[in-house]
């Protein structure tokens, strides 16, 4: 099976959805002459012309609404936001008109949209750009989110949210660009709203997505070597979210660690707590326990920066610790 980077994946999947689809079209700032910001649209202006990679001046909430309005009319347009950080100006088009208008048209107008960009943390970007918004766009009836964290989950994921009738927002990661796995070259697509089982164990059940996968697993193979053996649940989707596979995991091990890269409250974290204590609550030996971004904006400081992070020691240590292994 060949191997690719993640920004490769993404790229594989607008390509194969533009030449299955002649209204799909991107769109966004550098998305054409640049190849955009992270090259994930790289060649695109080339093989399918200007009409259909459109580059915008710096107008997040300008291209957003125009995106909205092409859906409108039987176009499947794809955004692409140089980060979610800036995307908080096209909010309102995100939000107030993509979300709302299949319900407020009384069904006469779906949206079928999606907006795609890196969300979360890099290096040293520092406050304004290194927030995690998953929870803030989940919290949102009419949009579906899916964040994958592999490039296999990747392409999969963004080719389903191409071919849906309602707005995907679909959560990448600057720090996801580079890293490579395997993509099978025949079609498939991963359907929005199923969770994967990454790893199998029968200790303790780690919940979480987006580029925390990456963390999980390495997590599970280092608590292998001291004999713990953990399931390792990627979320994938996180409007809808598949609660059939929370509690299988958790009826299973009996003990839970969700991992997320945003903060504490009201995070997604919190709300995977609130599946579990309903639907597992006679199941569970020890409290959930939740791993997350300390509760401050990211500092830029290196050293600052790494301890406010979500990583591998503190997921190990909160794995330990519902197992009553450690304090």
């Amino acid at each position: 099976m060949p191997v690719i980077t993640y920004r490769d994946a993404l790229n594989q999947a607008l390509r194969e959805e533009m030449q299955r689809d002649d209204r799909v079209f991107i769109m966004g700032e550098e998305v054409g002459v640049y190849q955009g910001a992270y090259k994930v649209s790289k060649g695109m202006l080339q093989e399918f012309g200007e009409m259909r990679v459109v580059d915008t001046p710096i107008t997040e909430l300008g291209f957003a609404g125009v995106g909205v309005g092409a859906a409108m009319v039987g176009l499947r347009p794809i955004i692409e936001f140089m980060t979610w950080n800036f995307a908080l100006l096209a909010l309102d088009q995100v939000v107030n008109s993509a979300a709302k208008m299949l319900y407020m048209s009384g069904g006469q107008y779906s949206i079928p949209i999606v907006f795609r960009g890196p969300n979360g943390a890099a290096l040293q970007l520092s406050a304004q750009h290194s927030q995690a918004w998953e929870s803030w766009l989940a919290h949102i009836p009419g949009l579906k989110v899916v964040a994958p964290g592999t490039p296999y989950d990747a392409k999969g994921l963004l080719k389903s949210a191409v071919r849906d009738d309602n707005p995907v927002i679909v959560l990448e990661g600057e720090m996801l660009y580079n890293t490579k796995g395997e993509v099978p070259a025949e079609e498939y697509v991963i359907p929005i709203g199923k969770a994967a089982l990454k790893r199998e164990g029968d200790h303790c059940s780690i919940i979480t997505h987006g580029k925390m996968i990456l963390v999980a697993l390495q997590a599970a193979d280092q608590l292998t070597k001291e004999g713990i053996r953990v399931d390792v649940l990627d979320l994938l989707s996180l409007r809808p979210m598949d609660v059939e596979a929370i509690a299988a995991t958790v009826k299973k091990t009996n003990r839970a660690v969700v991992l997320e890269e945003g903060w504490e409250l009201a995070g997604i974290g919190a709300q995977v707590v609130d599946y579990i204590q309903r639907e597992c609550f006679d199941d569970l030996d020890a409290p959930v326990v939740r791993v997350h971004q300390a509760d401050v904006p990211m500092p830029y400081a290196k050293n600052l920066e790494r301890a406010a992070k979500p990583d591998l020691p503190k997921t190990i240590a909160a794995v330990k610790r519902v197992m009553y292994l450690e304090q």
